[in-house]
């Protein structure tokens, strides 16, 4: 009689293999879905850097155009890593000092807010070239718009030149 009732019913649950399958196809799937996740965090990060490179492009941006003078004396167009002290207000320096230490601020901000930021303000005819600060390819043609230039090290691999810039081109 026992015999009779396992011929009828052989298959009853799951077998060993069918659950280590299961087991195998929701771990894919859940390694998928982490590395969705960590994707999805890099392009966060990338985009939280463009956005604070966008700020302060037009924070110098708003900067030179406080200080006219320094701007068409191309005191802007000069890397600096001096600060002037007691340089906050107009009457408290010159205009050549004044965006001396705009720049040295600038590029204090560019290095807290961007990985490896650097950024330079030039006049340039054809903006949308250069590999970094240092080589900026900027004509500095007095018809030229004024250009700002940032670049940053957005994939962390410490090359600038092969990753993220923004050109912003301003008229004062």
């Amino acid at each position: 009689m026992t015999t009779d009732r396992r011929m009828r019913h052989p298959h009853r649950g799951f077998t060993m293999i069918e659950l280590l399958i299961a087991v195998l196809v929701l771990s894919i799937g859940l390694l998928g879905l982490a590395a969705l996740q960590a994707q999805a965090l890099r392009n966060n990060q990338s985009s939280y850097h463009r956005t604070q490179a966008t700020i302060l492009a037009y924070d110098m941006i708003d900067r030179a155009r406080a200080n006219r003078e320094g701007l068409d004396n191309g005191n802007y167009h000069l890397p600096t890593s001096t600060q002037v002290n007691g340089c906050t207000t107009t009457p408290g320096c010159s205009a050549a000092q004044m965006s001396t230490n705009d720049m040295f601020e600038w590029n204090q901000l560019l290095g807290q807010h961007l990985p490896g930021g650097e950024g330079v303000v030039c006049r340039d005819g054809t903006p949308d070239d250069g590999d970094d600060a240092a080589n900026h390819n900027c004509d500095n043609a007095a018809t030229a718009n004024h250009v700002i230039k940032l670049w940053w090290d957005d994939n962390g691999d410490g090359n600038i030149a092969q990753d993220e810039r923004i050109i912003v081109e301003f008229t004062p």
